[in-house]
């Protein structure tokens, strides 16, 4: 594979073909040769652990739930055949993930969602096809554990029709993409300028708004911070020439 733009890279970022091909691991196993990309073993080892730790009434409906919170709710790029609104307690959603790949570069780096601890998140139970759930799983886990800055986690979801156990993935804090608490104005302007060649981190963002409003969720903190992004980025556009460097 050439080290061109990504095949599929855009607004929604990773396509299922992408994971398919294995394309995103590969080229930045490449690209990034001081970061620790996660080989097959180690892949297949992380999944085999969660599934065999599964807790009771996981593979109820015939497939392991994902609690998604962020780009899975609007990009899940595997077979989902049930969606649910759902509430996790003990973890919150935060930009707290450092992206200097995909939505960002090294120079500038962009921040992607993960789970950190305290408060609770509204989002989505995700079901994978359960035909071939093992084989969707296998796309989520190229997906999300790349370099195992996140961590695999089964979590309670409450759901309209009760509680259910989901698959989801939380920061890994002792990794070193992890940014820890910034304030807002700083998340704001990290993300207002991060651009990679999957997309901007302002478009990801915008995107998880947009999911969460169309599942009837509405999270005045996201809100919020898309408000705050827009704002630098109209106020980058309207400096002078002369400043702005453009």
């Amino acid at each position: 594979m050439a080290d061109g733009p990504l095949a599929g890279g855009g607004p929604h970022g990773v396509t299922r073909e992408m994971l398919q091909a294995d394309e995103i691991r590969r080229r930045f196993a490449r690209l990034y040769p001081h970061i620790h990309i996660l080989d097959d073993a180690e892949l297949a080892q992380s999944l085999e652990e969660m599934l065999d730790t599964a807790p009771p009434g996981a593979f109820a409906g015939g497939a392991p739930r994902l609690f998604g919170y962020g780009s899975l709710m609007w990009n899940p790029c595997v077979a989902i055949t049930e969606r649910r609104r759902a509430r996790v307690v003990g973890l919150h959603r935060s930009f707290c993930l450092w992206m200097p790949f995909g939505r960002g570069t090294p120079d500038q780096p962009g921040l992607m969602l993960a789970l950190d601890r305290g408060g609770s998140c509204t989002a989505m139970t995700l079901m994978p096809d359960p035909a071939d759930w093992r084989a969707e799983l296998v796309l989520i886990w190229r997906r999300e554990m790349l370099t195992a800055s996140y961590l695999p986690r089964w979590v309670s979801a409450q759901t309209p029709d009760g509680p259910v156990p989901a698959l989801t993935f939380v920061i890994n804090p002792a990794h070193e993409r992890y940014a820890g608490r910034l304030t807002e104005d700083q998340t704001a302007r990290i993300i207002a300028h991060a651009t990679g060649e999957l997309g901007s981190s302002a478009d990801y963002l915008r995107a998880c708004v947009g999911a969460l409003d169309a599942a009837g969720i509405h999270d005045r903190r996201m809100v919020a911070l898309l408000s705050r992004v827009e704002y630098h980025q109209q106020a980058y556009t309207d400096m002078p020439e002369d400043i702005s460097g453009r």
